[in-house]
């Protein structure tokens, strides 16, 4: 007996083992990144794709999966990388995919085994981390789903997944130069708004789904590549929209004609459902609604994305949500929804501040270690425009931070660390009055396992009356958004703070003349960049780096460090 009940112990355990381990499994994909000809908007353009795609495979895995992406370089006179958007690398933070902070680019020719654990589930995507390349059509999905025996705390009968884009006709080449050159010249707003990497420019698709002889008609035909893909729906249904944005510089917002949307999950986090006709969505930002097909079913219903935050310039973005079994060449007897006023930031802090964690998710320390107050301004440098966080615009170093900091580099970046804060004098209502500004690529050093508060403080950019909308972005970790703010930030503003039901998120946008206070735990050893998502600006240096533990970071693949005079240098010394 004692045997029979120490073996059903045993088994017991092997089962759990089974249950919680051995389901698990690693993913390979092989890619070649390179540009093609491609037509994202019916009109043909050179897009970045992976594997002859456009927008790149969509991964699919779940939590406790590894992913190993064989990734080869083909674009011949470029570098590469690939930023894995949400996923926190734990463990592995060479692969967090970040040119001079985590790695060094992939030169043309070479191959990187990007290898890591999506720990949690939740809608994610990946895009490039080098230069513009995002702007480019570097990009693509990525979704984890549940452990298998797990099941999300909502339910619904299918999904659809909606990757959001904006699209320029000129190249990002075009792009990057004109950002960089005195006078600054701006190439405006995008063309097109993309769906899955799909668009229609300077046509009409009412036009064209009503078969009119209208000149406005979308002419789709033999063009699979810019047709919209068309939800199809069953009635009196519950479909999950997974939506993701990586655009490069617009802000969206989404409707569903006739339908109400759930918001059940926001960045990988699940947060408490609340009903929205429409949701705001900044750069870097995901989330999953529920919409019930609930509605007349002898017809279909405009789906329609367009630009907030930014006067709009660029056409909304439509597809259709079709009701079986009737044809999706009925139009829709309704218009599409109207995006709300460009402007209307009360609109979009209505939604923001709405946003709270699912009951039972993790609540935040109460109290901080360390504050770092990060100052968004715009300013200049010897007549050339650049974006500043306290008086600082980031240029990246050539050796990457992570060898540089766990080799002792010392020389490889500056080791002075950057400001925790901005002249308390500073109207953050005007603009500056020495707007002149400096490049650095120190790094904020942190212990690690403390609790660090970020406080982001907009400001007004060079023009007067002008501040912009800024989502900023933490590679490596989750934070909680604490609370959003008008004009400068105080201590007695910390009473507003939401430490009962705070949202974790891994992007978190500042409104115009505002602040938004997050707080993280330095629980992940590596360095990770925190920046802007709106690519010029990060291109014009708005962003800041942090590091912490990186003495127990372990396993550094040598590829991910052999560049720059002193990555070089290291990599000879080790040899010898």
């Amino acid at each position: 007996m004692g045997f029979l009940r120490g073996g059903l112990v045993l088994f017991i355990l092997l089962c759990s083992f089974e249950k919680s381990f051995g389901s698990r499994k690693t993913r390979h994909f092989k890619w070649d990144v390179e540009y093609m000809f491609w037509s994202p908007d019916c009109k043909e353009n050179v897009v970045m794709g992976i594997n002859g795609q456009f927008p790149g495979p969509t991964i699919r895995a779940k939590a406790g999966d590894t992913i190993s992406v064989l990734l080869t370089n083909k674009l011949h006179t470029e570098g590469v990388v690939i930023h894995w958007h949400g996923i926190r690398q734990v463990g592995t933070p060479w692969a967090d995919g970040t040119a001079s902070i985590s790695q060094c680019a992939i030169n043309p020719g070479e191959t990187f085994d990007y290898r890591f654990i999506v720990d949690k589930p939740g809608t994610y995507f990946y895009h490039g981390h080098f230069g513009m390349q995002r702007s480019a059509g570097l990009y693509g999905s990525l979704i984890v789903d549940v452990a298998d025996g797990e099941i999300e705390p909502f339910h619904y009968d299918a999904e659809f997944n909606m990757l959001l884009s904006d699209w320029w006709h000129q190249s990002v080449h075009h792009q990057e130069v004109g950002l960089s050159s005195k006078p600054f010249r701006w190439i405006g707003e995008p063309q097109t708004l993309l769906i899955n990497g799909r668009g229609q420019f300077n046509c009409s698709l009412a036009a064209h789904f009503s078969n009119t002889t209208s000149t406005n008609q979308c002419n789709l035909r033999g063009n699979e590549q810019c047709a919209p893909q068309i939800l199809r729906v069953l009635p009196n249904k519950t479909y999950r929209l997974r939506i993701a944005s990586t655009t490069a510089l617009a802000s969206l917002n989404l409707a569903v004609g006739g339908h109400k949307m759930v918001v059940v999950e926001a960045d990988g986090n699940y947060v408490q459902p609340f009903q929205v006709e429409d949701i705001d969505i900044y750069s870097g930002e995901s989330y999953s609604v529920l919409i019930r097909t609930n509605q007349e079913a002898s017809k279909n219903y405009w789906i329609s994305i367009g630009v907030r935050g930014r006067r709009p310039q660029t056409p909304q973005a439509l597809t259709l949500l079709n009701y079986a079994p009737i044809s999706a060449s009925k139009i829709p007897l309704s218009p599409p929804p109207i995006t709300p006023t460009w402007n209307d930031y009360d609109h979009s802090k209505s939604f923001s501040n709405k946003i709270l964690a699912l009951m039972g998710s993790p609540k935040p320390p109460r109290i901080h270690d360390r504050r770092i107050i990060l100052l968004n301004t715009q300013n200049l440098i010897d007549g050339f425009i650049k974006w500043s966080i306290n008086n600082i615009s980031l240029h990246l170093p050539s050796t990457p931070y992570l060898g540089s900091i766990k080799y002792s580099l010392k020389t490889a970046f500056d080791n002075k660390s950057p400001p925790d804060n901005f002249a308390s004098d500073y109207d953050v209502m005007k603009p500056p009055v020495n707007p002149n500004t400096t490049t650095g690529n120190g790094v904020y050093m942190l212990p690690l396992n403390t609790t660090v508060d970020v406080i982001l403080q907009n400001a007004n950019a060079l023009a007067a009356n002008v501040s912009e909308i800024h989502p900023w972005h933490l590679h490596g970790h989750d934070f909680w958004v604490l609370g959003y703010g008008e004009g400068k930030f105080t201590k007695e503003d910390e009473k507003k703070f939401n430490l009962k039901n705070p949202p974790l998120r891994n992007t978190a946008v500042i409104f115009p003349f505002g602040w938004t206070a997050l707080r993280f735990v330095t629980d992940n050893p590596g360095v990770w960049a925190f920046h802007c998502h709106i690519e010029p600006h990060l291109h014009m240096g708005m962003g800041v780096v942090f590091a912490e533990g990186v003495q127990h970071v372990n396993g550094i693949p040598n590829q991910a460090l052999a560049c720059g005079l002193t990555g070089n240098r290291f990599m000879k010394s080790t040899q010898n």
